[in-house]
């Protein structure tokens, strides 16, 4: 069996704590501490939420998403291929390395969609951009943390809680209709979506 071979690392803003980027072979894994966030041999669920939302606002022209949480890029991926020429796809990602490495040794995983002109990547919290411009928003795909309690920081916790969800309008008293989907994968996992609509 191959050696893993962990060859990056980068600190979490604010938690004392690290992301890892390991390789064994042709799989890649983001680990914090011992827990997996993700890895490029099972993405289905990140695929779902990029195709499930943008199958929504695929009438909108010049629709703007907001994605909280880059990871390798599938969801970003995704959602680019359902979204039109004149969409707009703000990625907001708290680890600046996280970034660096999907324009690096991550890049082709998911088909380099940091080279696509539609996308803007900003190095901050996506709760600061769901407290700032929200409202902007015609999509919203959070895949952050892992929910529903903050795993890489304490202070994610408020993604999940009233106050987050509210602000990027998954809060059920404020939409028309709310909608669980259960992912599937090759092996054997789950992996629950929840699906909103805003009140018209």
């Amino acid at each position: 069996m191959e050696e893993e071979d962990a060859f990056r690392c980068a600190r979490i803003p604010g938690s004392g704590g690290a992301v890892r980027l390991s390789r064994r072979g042709g799989e890649f894994t983001l680990q914090v501490h011992d827990t997996e966030l993700m890895t490029n041999a099972a993405h289905a669920s990140e695929d779902a939420l990029g195709e499930l939302v943008c199958a929504r606002i695929s009438a909108i022209p010049d629709a703007t998403v907001l994605i909280g949480g880059l990871g390798m890029g599938f969801t970003l991926a995704a959602a680019l291929k359902g979204l039109g020429p004149r969409a707009r796809v703000i990625v907001s990602e708290l680890i600046a390395a996280v970034v660096e490495w999907n324009r690096g040794p991550l890049a082709h995983l998911a088909g380099h969609p940091l080279s696509d002109a539609r996308v803007t990547v900003r190095i901050e919290d996506v709760a600061m951009s769901l407290r700032s411009g929200f409202a902007s928003f015609d999509g919203i795909l959070l895949d952050v943390d892992n929910g529903p309690r903050g795993l890489t920081r304490a202070s994610n916790d408020w993604l999940y809680s009233d106050d987050g969800l509210a602000a990027s309008y998954v809060y059920p008293t404020l939409f028309r209709s709310a909608e669980e989907v259960r992912i599937h994968t090759g092996t054997g996992d789950q992996h629950t979506i929840w699906l909103a609509t805003k009140r018209r």
